[in-house]
């Protein structure tokens, strides 16, 4: 007599430790995740740290400049405020002449070079003509060159040309160094906008400029406004040019006129950072002004879309 024995699927804890339950994964992504109390401390320490040493430097230029000349160099924060260094640096110096000259300088500057940027990029970008990849790597091996290297044969190339101390010899100078990055930034950032806008427009009857200008600027305002921002901030903190091409102190600009304060005959600290202070505000202003832009427009060139 034969007997069937049935065997049945064992279930229970066993069953349960070999199949892993639905929050078994969830688990040990959350531990793979989980960051240890002491590792959270020591990040936050180590971002408060490098958050202090990068705002310092602007604090107590900004503390120095409220301090009356001789406590320039105390260790202490505001005993005595003053706005007397301020009040010299405008009245009593040239400071208004060279931030109009600078002005000048640097507002043709932006515009010219946001200009010729945003043409370039768009001619690389849409178009295909002979010398084009090596016109792009002559832009780029440009910045290759350091100041020291550029500024001798730049002077006596303006000497020749008349353009020292004028304010068309450093808007030249200027652009030779925004336009070529600016130019491979604003081809990158074109080459994001769908070629079919371009066809839409011919077919309506627009010729290649009336295209570039009243369909695809629209589009790359972004990307305008980091090359907007970048040619500024160029021209704004450049200092060794404007020292060397520029003398006089009618003809200064910004840059030239801080080192009057402090040279090897007078040691001003508190109208120089006076000074530093008010010249800080425009470029805070244009940054305010364009840093809903920055992000979108440094990051749209590095995928095609």
């Amino acid at each position: 007599m034969t007997s069937t024995t049935t065997r049945t699927p064992r279930t229970g804890t066993q069953g349960t430790a070999d199949a892993p339950g639905p929050r078994g994964p969830r688990r040990a992504a959350r531990r793979r995740g989980h960051r240890g109390p002491l590792a959270s401390v020591a990040l936050h320490l180590t971002l408060l740290t490098a958050a202090v040493i990068a705002v310092f430097p602007p604090f107590w230029l900004l503390v120095t400049s409220f301090k009356p000349r001789n406590d320039a160099f105390s260790t202490g924060l505001i005993t005595r405020f003053t706005l007397g260094n301020y009040t010299h640096v405008l009245a009593d110096t040239e400071f208004l002449t060279w931030f109009g000259n600078s002005v000048v300088v640097v507002g043709a500057t932006t515009v010219i070079g946001v200009l010729l940027s945003a043409t370039t990029g768009y001619a690389v970008s849409r178009f295909r003509f002979p010398g084009m990849r090596p016109l792009m790597w002559l832009l780029l091996i440009t910045q290759m060159f350091p100041v020291a290297v550029l500024i001798v044969p730049l002077y006596n190339l303006m000497a020749t040309l008349g353009l020292l101390n004028q304010p068309v010899g450093l808007i030249v100078t200027y652009l030779t160094i925004a336009v070529p990055f600016c130019a491979w930034m604003m081809k990158g950032y074109f080459d994001t906008i769908p070629v079919e806008i371009d066809e839409s427009g011919r077919v309506d009857g627009l010729n290649p400029f009336g295209t570039f200008w009243r369909l695809v600027l629209p589009l790359a305002r972004p990307g305008l406004a980091v090359t907007g921002f970048y040619t500024f901030v160029t021209a704004w903190a450049e200092v060794a040019y404007a020292s060397a091409f520029m003398t006089g102190e009618q003809h200064l600009t910004l840059a030239g006129g801080l080192q009057t304060f402090v040279n090897q005959y007078t040691n001003d600290w508190g109208s120089m950072t006076a000074a530093a202070v008010i010249i800080a505000v425009p470029a805070a202003l244009v940054f305010a002004l364009a840093q809903r832009h920055l992000v979108s427009g440094l990051t749209a060139g590095t995928t095609k879309g």
